[in-house]
């Protein structure tokens, strides 16, 4: 049974100033394991969902290059412990690398439909850093 990273874990870092020629979309593993990111948006006429990013531990990796387009992204992970962090918002995604367009009907037409943590950057944020965490140990 795979156990579940809870979203206050995820904190969703800010819209960096120190490189003002760079806008992107960047997720870092803060983690412990080896993460896979998904990543989905809407391009203004529909939904795209995109994966699989693998993340190493102290790593970051770019998901959209340029000036973010939208206020809300989506993102799910799942480290190789079976940890996850997710949502409810739901979008297409499969096993192996995936771009998908639209997140309806994801069974019947052969994909898998996963749930995304939503990510809100505001509405003039030019780049985002998600940064996913381990759970705080109970104390």
């Amino acid at each position: 049974m795979a156990r579940t990273i809870g979203i206050c874990a995820l904190a969703a870092l800010f819209a960096l100033g120190a490189a003002p020629a760079r806008a992107d979309f960047r997720v870092c593993n803060n983690s412990s394991a080896r993460v896979s990111v998904a990543i989905a948006y809407t391009n203004g006429s529909h939904w795209v969902s995109e994966g699989w990013w693998n993340v190493k531990t102290e790593h970051c990796e770019t998901l959209l290059r340029g000036p973010l387009a939208a206020e809300y992204y989506y993102a799910y992970a799942m480290d190789e412990r079976g940890g996850e962090w997710k949502g409810k918002a739901f979008m297409c995604t499969r096993d192996r690398e995936f771009r998908i367009e639209g997140r309806e009907n994801c069974f019947l037409r052969g994909y898998d439909r996963t749930g995304f943590f939503e990510v809100d950057t505001g509405k003039d944020a030019r780049n985002w850093t998600v940064q996913l965490t381990d759970p705080n140990p109970a104390h």
